[in-house]
């Protein structure tokens, strides 16, 4: 049950007790009320009728003498010195009236006491059908002032959602609308950890692009210098760790690219299963990989599409060095239409990382290696400027499985 189907619901509990106990009390004093007026109708009919008598001797009003039908609660407070009415209990209610006269005698009178009497049936059927209509109104209105407040917290949940998939110029408190209320305050709340969030992103971005853009030249003097160190097995060590550094500050820059967002896409006509099998090859051959090490399936017909064929090469590399790096091989890529799956045969990705994505410097389990953790977060940048789906996953048989979706777009051949 919703927010608004509980709102409306408690509001419609509470009203309609609240008319239940209206209805009641209103029912309850006409009749009270009405038995009032009958008692001081009774009692000034018998006053009347024990003057007469006093006068006359001759009952009046159909009033008797010594009634023996007189209810014995009436007939002891009379005789205790009282004029006093009594309402026999239904089905046959009467009102009786009694007083005591001279010679110790008793005078009374009695009258029908209807309990359905036409006003109070009238009076009764008012009451529930306005007790109905209001309970109706009030579930109308409570539905309405329900639903906007849902409606509101919904639009907040939805900006939340956005700031969480990296929009953090969203404004939770424009979707929220006006007002000074608890919604409100959440959505400004979440608005300034949007804005606090936004900031410190930033921060991490400039410093990460100043630190590569810093480390550019003096790696690149460092790798200059390494080349002409004399041969041998130091040199050769100098040479390899420069060589990391370098590509560690290429893929900073390429990343703060990406985090400035200004990497665009060169389309182009690609046949999605030859380019695969073509982008693996030269990869075997510039990693001096073995024949057997990585495997290309094609399953279906071959589809063409109209993407950067670039970025899914680099993506591809991407994922293969790391299940060369981390997992076991043979590394099999499967093409099937728009989807491409690299499975290998290791321990599989962490659950972190298929939960939440990759990020940078967090390179997962130590049983799969160690590194800085940037080649998946860059395959998932690259997937990105696709518009591309990079997801993260275990094989059916075990092993780390990344499937990458790309995009049907409307200037895609047949």
């Amino acid at each position: 049950m919703g927010l608004r189907s509980k709102l409306g619901l408690i509001f419609v509990l509470v009203s309609s007790l609240a008319i239940l106990v209206l209805c009641v009390a209103v029912y309850t004093q006409a009749q009270s009320a009405r038995l009032d007026r009958t008692r001081s109708f009774a009692d000034e009919r018998i006053q009347a009728a024990a003057q007469s008598y006093e006068r006359t001797e001759i009952p009046v009003f159909g009033a008797r003498l010594d009634d023996p039908e007189l209810p014995p609660q009436l007939r002891a407070a009379v005789l205790d010195g009282k004029r006093a009415t009594f309402k026999t209990a239904s089905p046959d209610a009467r009102m009786w009236a009694a007083v005591s006269v001279k010679d110790g005698q008793i005078l009374s009178i009695q009258q029908e006491y209807d309990a359905n009497d036409p006003s109070m049936n009238a009076l009764r059927r008012a009451l529930i059908l306005g007790g109905i209509g209001t309970v109706a109104l009030v579930a109308l209105g409570s539905v309405i002032a329900a639903g906007s407040l849902s409606r509101r917290i919904v639009a907040v949940a939805g900006t939340a959602r956005r700031i969480a998939s990296g929009d953090l110029d969203a404004s939770a408190a424009a979707a929220a609308g006006k007002g000074k209320d608890e919604v409100q305050a959440l959505a400004t709340a979440l608005d300034t950890m949007a804005s606090s969030l936004r900031g410190q992103l930033e921060a991490e971005r400039r410093f990460t692009a100043d630190v590569a853009h810093d480390l550019r030249t003096p790696v690149t003097g460092l790798l200059t210098a390494a080349e002409l160190l004399p041969p041998g097995r130091p040199s050769e060590l100098v040479r390899d760790r420069a060589k990391v550094l370098r590509r560690l500050v290429e893929d900073l820059l390429e990343i703060a690219r990406f985090d400035s967002g200004v990497e665009q896409v060169d389309l182009e006509h690609v046949g999605i299963g030859a380019f695969v099998g073509s982008a693996v090859g030269r990869l075997r051959m510039q990693q001096s990989l073995a024949p057997d090490s990585v495997v290309v399936h094609r399953i279906g017909r071959e589809e063409t599409i109209s993407t950067d064929s670039r970025r899914i090469e680099r993506i591809l590399a991407n994922l293969i060095v790391n299940g060369l790096r981390h997992g076991r091989p043979p590394i099999e890529v499967t093409v099937q239409g728009r989807t491409i799956e690299v499975v290998d045969h290791g321990t599989g990705y962490p659950e972190e990382l298929i939960a939440e994505g990759p990020r940078r410097f967090r390179s997962g389990m130590a049983e799969r290696g160690v590194g800085h953790g940037l080649g998946l977060t860059i395959a998932a940048g690259h997937a990105k400027v696709l518009g591309a789906e990079l997801t993260f996953g275990t094989a059916p048989g075990g092993g780390a499985c990344a499937r990458l979706v790309l995009p049907n777009r409307p200037d895609t051949e047949p």
